[in-house]
């Protein structure tokens, strides 16, 4: 179009996008040495970051809030009835979900069960090589979990003898904190492996899943390991119990680690591991304790009562064999 001689072009802008690179996540993996165990980390970051360092610190804090090895955790201090204890948010956490996991399974798990579990040599403590069943039912007196409870931020004990043991869920715990703390830098891709309890979130950059193993029950603490089943996990928590690597031997025979809180003595059954998958490794870690000490039947039970729950129980059979009992979502997992 002209005006007065004048000839008006239209302009026409065009928009030059420059395509940068896209950033391959690097592959970093933390391990070390917590709680009398091992963690193994591996997550996948752009911008290449090394969290070691506050790991590292994060698991110390935990050992000084909830560690009965450590002798002055608030655990060790609130079993000590030390009334200058300041309780934090790690040590109030595992109490709620210890005293909630104790009524839901009818104190199968129970919070209070310390004294027991020191007399059989199961804790910092050594055992007492002479247990006797009045000794046992003086020390069930004391394992109770309605018996305890939080005050003004303060525990509160109907038996000043009272003593708390978190070493059921604590572990799951830690694998939870660090996964949150791995959230909060940004990292959506990760595993965290504290002592067999694991946190699996998103997948690897090349969408494959993670995988992970559950362990053949062994012959004794120092036989060689060997994975018995191989699961596909994303977005849930696993954790693992068994009987068979932790125990002591008294005159001859041999004590598995998980006390039943309502006889006073190690389990005795044909139950050899139990692996529960939920959202979180805090109630994955209590439930595989509470399924342990109830034995098979019990175990398939009550796990019927909790939503969102898989279960994977390995067994001994009449014949002395190993067999496998999978709930339907956790068999759609198995991955051989």
């Amino acid at each position: 179009m002209t005006k007065k001689g004048i000839v008006l072009l239209a302009c026409s802008c065009i928009m030059l996008t420059v395509c940068t690179p896209k950033k391959t996540p690097q592959r970093i993996h933390l391990a070390g040495k917590t709680q009398g165990t091992y963690y193994s980390i591996i997550y996948y970051d752009e911008q290449k970051r090394s969290f070691d360092t506050e790991i590292q610190d994060l698991l110390k804090s935990f050992d000084m809030s909830v560690s009965l090895w450590e002798p002055n955790s608030i655990l060790s201090r609130v079993n000590r009835n030390d009334t200058t204890v300041i309780l934090d948010s790690i040590f109030i956490k595992n109490f709620n979900v210890s005293k909630e996991m104790s009524e839901q399974t009818d104190g199968y798990f129970d919070l209070t069960v310390a004294p027991l579990t020191q007399a059989w040599g199961f804790s910092a403590k050594k055992g007492n090589d002479s247990l006797t069943t009045l000794i046992i039912d003086s020390l069930k007196q004391l394992v109770d979990w309605r018996n305890v409870s939080i005050v003004d931020e303060k525990v509160v004990k109907k038996n000043p003898y009272i003593s708390l043991d978190f070493n059921a869920i604590a572990q799951g715990y830690s694998a939870d904190l660090v996964g949150e703390f791995l959230n909060s830098k940004g990292i959506n891709n990760y595993l965290v492996d504290i002592g067999g309890e694991i946190v699996a979130r998103g997948n690897k950059p090349d969408g494959s899943q993670w995988i992970v193993g559950i362990e053949k029950p062994a012959e004794t603490k120092d036989s060689e390991r060997k994975v018995q089943i191989r699961i596909a996990l994303k977005d849930k928590a696993l954790a693992t119990s068994g009987n068979y690597r932790k125990y002591v031997i008294r005159q001859g025979k041999r004590y598995s680690h998980s006390i039943n809180p309502k006889t006073g003595y190690p389990v005795d059954h044909n139950l050899l591991s139990v692996t529960v998958i939920a959202e979180n490794a805090i109630k994955a870690d209590a439930l595989g304790t509470a399924f342990m000490i109830m034995g098979m039947e019990k175990a398939k039970e009550y796990a019927q009562r909790f939503q969102g729950i898989e279960i994977c129980l390995i067994f001994e059979n009449e014949n002395g064999n190993l067999e496998t009992f999978a709930s339907a979502g956790f068999s759609t997992l198995i991955l051989d």
